[in-house]
């Protein structure tokens, strides 16, 4: 079976979701895995489909025309085999998240940080909350500690970064429950 990134963005308007998945639906496609929000007004969503038939993007690509015509920029790409259903990815969850005056950096150091002991961020939002003339911006990560890593070694870690930048910085375990 193939599968296809399809990548929507434009400005934000109600009823995007429905007209995307509408159409995936009358296709008879499969959404294997999705992310969609909202950044500086611009809607922005992302999907990995299948469909048990479809070979080429073509037919796909002519479904979504209308949103494109809407105004909505559509990209499509048909995904090499392997690793588009599920990730693989062992280890211990945690929620990282940041709070601290808007500045530049932020992500880069505490990305860094991450990357810099193969940690794997598997989602990472950020945005600005409060008051316009002081906002506070806001970073949460989900990550995959490797293996022998502990909450409390990122919370160690993270210290620091956490004095140096003057941005509240705290870890947290998340525990999978298994329905």
């Amino acid at each position: 079976m193939r599968h296809f990134a399809l990548t929507i963005i434009g400005r934000d308007r109600a009823g995007i979701v429905s007209e995307v998945t509408g159409i995936l639906y009358q296709l008879g496609c499969n959404i294997a895995d999705s992310s969609c929000s909202i950044l500086g007004g611009q809607f922005s969503m992302i999907l990995i489909i299948s469909h048990p038939e479809m070979q080429n993007q073509t037919t796909l690509s002519e479904a979504f025309a209308v949103l494109e015509q809407s105004g909505l920029s559509v990209f499509l790409r048909t995904l090499k085999p392997g690793g588009e259903e599920r990730p693989d990815l062992q280890g211990e969850i945690c929620m990282i998240s940041v709070y601290g005056a808007d500045k530049p950096g932020i992500v880069y150091r505490v990305a860094r940080e991450l990357g810099d002991r193969q940690i794997n961020i598997t989602d990472l939002n950020t945005k600005l909350i409060g008051e316009k003339e002081a906002p506070v911006y806001v970073m949460m990560i989900e990550a995959i500690l490797t293996a022998g890593m502990t909450v409390e070694d990122v919370e160690q870690w993270m210290t620091a970064l956490k004095n140096e930048m003057n941005v509240d910085i705290s870890v947290r375990s998340i525990t999978p429950l298994e329905l």
